[in-house]
């Protein structure tokens, strides 16, 4: 390219219904990804936070712990599937 040429360079380029639709869908999957992944952190943080709550303690006492278990489970379950 000469110089003059970089000057007309407007920093686009052409493409086809198809392509821009392809891309569009690409963009759209990642965003849903992204969403995902910040719910995914969001849904492991308070579980990670208790239980670092009183380390000094040998024994964490946890009520109900299957059901609360399997509550979480869904709840990742739904995340990872998008639902």
């Amino acid at each position: 390219m000469t110089k003059r040429d970089d000057i007309f360079d407007f920093g686009f380029t052409v493409v086809t219904e198809e392509e821009l639709e392809t891309v569009t869908t690409a963009n759209k999957n990642t965003d849903e990804l992204a969403l995902r992944l910040d719910l995914l952190y969001n849904t492991f943080q308070p579980l990670l936070d208790n239980l670092k709550n009183n380390p000094e303690k040998d024994y964490i006492f946890w009520p109900n712990r299957v059901e609360k278990v399997e509550e979480f489970e869904e709840r990742l379950k739904k995340i990872y599937l998008g639902d």
